[in-house]
């Protein structure tokens, strides 16, 4: 027979964190990292710094706990943690490096994308008109719309023939080989 899970009343099902709904069944470091603009790495440099064991399941942390892990990814990560660890360095207009989490890094992310347009950069150019930008190849890859068959250039075998021309002649047959001609 199978066994029914058994709901754990101690546990929170859904944690809310960087206007992110979390699955609090699972590890606190692999619910984090589900953060957009947090990664594993960084999550699991989050709970080692506030002390809380990598494999607790989030919804098992107390209330306070988690509203720790809240204020320090809105307010003060960028004071603590290592430079290397944001996804917003130098950012235009503070300077600072932060990290920008949830909503907050889409936003930052289309600000950025908007000014190199407004720019003309190169970057904002490629952007929009929505081809590769970091110099990837065009060639054969990254194809979409129409352009779906690879056009060979030919000779001017397979130029169109005029109307009413006369074919061209088929080219002479080249001599057999020495054996065919012994026999």
């Amino acid at each position: 027979m199978a066994e029914q899970k058994v709901k754990n009343e101690n546990i929170k099902y859904i944690v809310r964190l960087a206007n992110t709904n979390l699955d609090g069944t699972r590890q606190a470091v692999y619910a984090i990292s589900n953060i957009r603009g947090i990664g594993y790495r960084t999550a699991e440099i989050l709970l080692k710094k506030m002390n809380i064991p990598r494999n607790v399941k989030l919804g098992e942390l107390e209330d306070s706990k988690i509203e720790e892990i809240k204020e320090t990814l809105e307010k003060k990560y960028s004071e603590i943690y290592p430079s290397w660890t944001l996804n917003h360095q130098k950012d235009i207009q503070t300077g600072e490096n932060l990290l920008k989490v949830g909503p907050d890094l889409g936003v930052a992310l289309q600000d950025d994308i908007n000014r190199m347009k407004r720019s003309r950069s190169y970057r904002g150019t490629r952007h929009e008109k929505g081809k590769k930008v970091r110099g990837q190849r065009t060639r054969s890859n990254g194809r979409k719309g129409l352009a779906v068959g690879v056009m060979k250039k030919r000779g001017e075998a397979a130029a169109p023939a005029e109307v009413g021309a006369a074919p061209a002649a088929a080219p002479a047959a080249a001599p057999a080989p020495a054996e065919e001609q012994k026999k």
